[in-house]
């Protein structure tokens, strides 16, 4: 456990790596992190996916025994344990995240969406209103679209969530603000800010315990070399910035983000896309004090948020903008959908209008989409299919992290007791092993050190007992052929030491870098 949630529930973490090869710590890992959003249950799911994936396949899947064997998976497959109850209980409740009530202590007047008949399902509820803007679709009653400008005469809804009104004074329906107002995704410390720029943003950075716990547990294992965090939904990869556009990153890392993008999209068939050009909620706002901002603009890291599932998709509905979609679409799309929900869901999806007496407003009808089924998650029966390849790309992700390794380690007797040593260092992985230029940036990272434990008695005439190599290079810059400029070695480096062992003995060398892990040599010290 990492902590407890505010209701007090343990938050879990998986640390995963085969220990015969060396401790977790020392091996450079991956943190993937789930259910944040209470009703985004879909990422709880694919992360215990991933941890069974690793504990099935070692052993006989050549990808998942190397990723084992030499890296380290770090993973939480639920941060908000008390929203998650609340969103999957009998009869549910959906908040966007924590529990806590915030802003405000007490519950306002208003309209507040509940499971008013108490069938487990939170739908729509409509209302017959003269002055409604909702009128049934002549060709599928079922579906409701706007009501023309100029329209009269015509039997006409207003159309709400399924719920209640705390104070209803007959006449007024108002929407109040959410007793359960924060949302955890945003109460991370990069580019945070306050609840009048940014709702549920919490009173200051890291102020909830899961969003805490985490933030501490990541600061707590700088071997993490990558994020990936799992909502719902859209069927896309999301990067930074929330805030900047492209031009923010260091040219760099922008290429490198965009060519794992690239292999994303490639194994899981999900576009991988920026936030700041691509998903805002509002042309105008910017989203602020997210996970993955955290970790790459602070850490210096690639981080990704996954947003599985996607009815559009599901329905044939192509080349749509993901979220102007829901602000503006052509009825033909709302007919897909609801033939995809005749005919794939065999018509749980979609809910028939039914009457119901409301203790409020008298006679209304509920039904519409029965979103918690198939959209804020997969229906069960196409969960393993959409979440599947994610494990893939989380091994993939893991794998091209750096890797430090001893490539030689030579060590010449020069006469009597002294000994002269050379060892070359390589980064075998992708990346470098700062990750990013950003980490460097942010002076997140300490270079490559090689520190040398001497036997008894022994000393050093020339070098250091713990020595500095800088950063390795990788080769993710190194992608054309027409543009390489030489394939230099700056994914190597020596050190060189003159020892004295009059006792002669055993040698320790450890090369170490926090995010690239450890190597380990030991040589014998002897005279022949």
């Amino acid at each position: 456990s990492i902590g407890q949630s505010f209701e007090g529930r343990e938050i879990w973490l998986a640390t995963m790596t085969n220990t015969a090869t060396g401790e977790a710590a020392s091996k450079p890992a991956l943190w993937v992190e789930a259910n944040i959003h209470a009703t985004e249950v879909t990422g709880c799911t694919a992360a215990l996916y991933l941890i069974n994936k690793l504990i099935g396949g070692f052993g006989t899947d050549e990808s998942v025994t190397r990723v084992m064997d030499t890296r380290t998976f770090y993973v939480v497959p639920r941060l908000n344990p008390d929203g998650a109850e609340l969103a999957l209980a009998d009869r549910p409740k959906f908040v966007r995240s924590s529990v806590r009530h915030y802003p405000f202590a007490d519950e306002q007047d208003g309209f507040y969406g509940e499971d008013v008949d108490g069938d487990g399902r939170i739908l729509s509820m409509r209302v017959r209103d003269d002055n409604g803007a909702w009128k049934a679709y002549p060709d599928d009653p079922r579906l409701l679209v706007a009501r023309d400008p100029d329209e009269v005469g015509g039997v006409y809804y207003r159309l709400f969530p399924e719920g209640s009104v705390r104070n209803y004074d007959g006449v007024s329906i108002k929407a109040a603000p959410p007793l359960e107002g924060l949302d955890l995704n945003r109460n991370y410390p990069a580019l945070w800010d306050t609840e009048s720029v940014q709702k549920g943003a919490g009173p200051y950075p890291t102020s909830e315990p899961e969003v805490r716990a985490m933030v501490q547990a990541v600061v707590d294992r700088p071997n993490i070399t990558g994020f990936i965090t799992y909502h719902t939904y859209s069927s896309v990869h999301l990067r930074p910035y929330s805030t900047h556009n492209d031009d923010h990153f260091p040219t760099a890392d922008l290429r490198t983000y965009q060519l794992i993008g690239e292999k994303a999209t490639e194994i899981t068939g999900y576009a991988a896309i920026s936030i700041f050009h691509d998903f805002k909620y509002d042309p105008k706002t910017n989203i602020v004090g997210g996970s993955d901002d955290w970790m790459y603009d602070h850490l210096g890291v690639y981080a990704w948020t996954t947003e599985f599932w996607s009815p559009m998709k599901q329905a044939g509905i192509t080349d749509y903008k993901y979220i102007e979609w829901f602000r503006e679409h052509p009825v033909e799309d709302d007919l897909k959908l609801l033939k995809w929900n005749d005919e794939v869901l065999g018509g749980k999806g979609y809910i028939d209008w039914y009457r119901y007496e409301h203790p409020q407003l008298g006679e209304v009808e509920l039904g519409g989409w029965h979103s918690m089924y198939c959209w804020r998650n997969p229906p069960p029966e196409f969960l393993e299919q959409e979440i599947s390849s994610h494990a893939d790309f989380a091994i993939f992700h893991l794998l091209i992290s750096p890797k430090l390794e001893l490539s030689s380690v030579e060590l010449k007797h020069l006469s009597g007791s002294m000994f002269s040593l050379r060892v070359v260092v390589i980064n075998s992985g992708w990346l470098p092993t700062n990750v990013t230029e950003k980490a460097m940036e942010r002076k997140a990272v300490r270079p490559v050190e090689v520190e040398l434990t001497l036997p008894d008695g022994a000393t050093l005439v020339q070098g250091e007992q713990k020595t500095e190599l800088g950063q390795l290079g990788g080769r993710d810059q190194k992608r054309n052929i027409l543009f390489a400029g030489g394939d230099f070695t700056d994914d190597r480096a020596k050190g060189e030491w003159v020892i004295d062992a009059p006792k002669a003995g055993t040698l320790l060398i450890e090369a170490r870098h926090q995010r690239a892990g450890t190597a380990v040599s030991k040589v014998e010290l002897s005279v022949r």
